[in-house]
């Protein structure tokens, strides 16, 4: 069945529903009509269950550029593709909605690493949840202040190199950069977690350039949009 956002968004388009005077609105039968005609051809996005796997947070910050942290930016940015992804009926979930620290709740654990406990706990919450995808937000750093630009991490299985490279096209083309995703093994989350996974470094905080984008919330929404399209892009192939 069609979400129901998408299926009012149609309904709108299809009966013209722009606050015209009701002598000219449609009758209610020819209205019901339409609408079943439009449930009929069965319009849907692939579903799909996306985990945001909101980077750091707590007393882990991330990459910092002054009193600026990526963990606030990656929060902000993994709340506009939530909220897109749903909006596009993609059913999606955040593994954090606050500024609190993942390993907190790890109590399963015996490690005294707050590291290791944190990275766990995002793996086993993949296993908790019934999903199909994961996509986690960061943000870059480097010692060279003009490298800016967006970089996405994958696994080595074929459906992590195809999100990848679908979330990597729409921002390159957001940002007009022109990278290619690269093979993440070093990292836990990707040799660990089963169903296709992709690391996002939205861009990087120690650049001038990237540090506006990334701070600013109609920037942030657009990052958000481009990896909500590599997502549609990745469903639409692979469905």
């Amino acid at each position: 069945m069609m979400q129901k956002s998408l299926l009012c968004l149609i309904c709108v388009c299809v009966l013209g529903l722009t606050g015209s005077a009701p002598a000219q609105a449609m009758d209610k039968r020819k209205e019901e009509e339409q609408v079943a005609q439009i449930k009929d051809q069965n319009i849907s996005l692939p579903h799909t269950t996306v985990i945001i796997d909101v980077g750091h947070g707590g007393i882990d910050g991330g990459a910092s550029h002054g009193d600026l942290l990526e963990k606030d930016i990656n929060l902000a940015i993994a709340g506009k593709l939530y909220l897109l992804l749903r909006s596009q009926g993609i059913p999606a979930i955040m593994n954090r909605t606050d500024d609190y620290a993942l390993s907190d709740d790890n109590h399963w654990h015996n490690s005294k690493s707050r590291h290791r406990k944190d990275l766990s706990q995002r793996r086993q919450l993949t296993e908790e949840i019934d999903s199909e995808l994961l996509v986690s937000l960061h943000v870059n750093w480097g010692k060279n202040s003009s490298r800016r630009g967006p970089l996405v991490l994958h696994q080595e299985s074929g459906e992590s190199a195809l999100l990848a490279f679908c979330i990597q096209d729409a921002l390159n083309r957001q940002q007009s950069s022109n990278a290619l995703p690269k093979l993440g093994n070093p990292f836990y989350l990707l040799r660990r977690v089963e169903q296709p996974s992709v690391i996002v470094e939205m861009g990087f905080i120690s650049n001038q350039a990237d540090r506006d984008m990334l701070t600013d919330s109609r920037s942030q929404l657009q990052v958000a949009g481009a990896i909500a399209s590599g997502i549609r892009q990745y469903k639409w192939i692979n469905h």
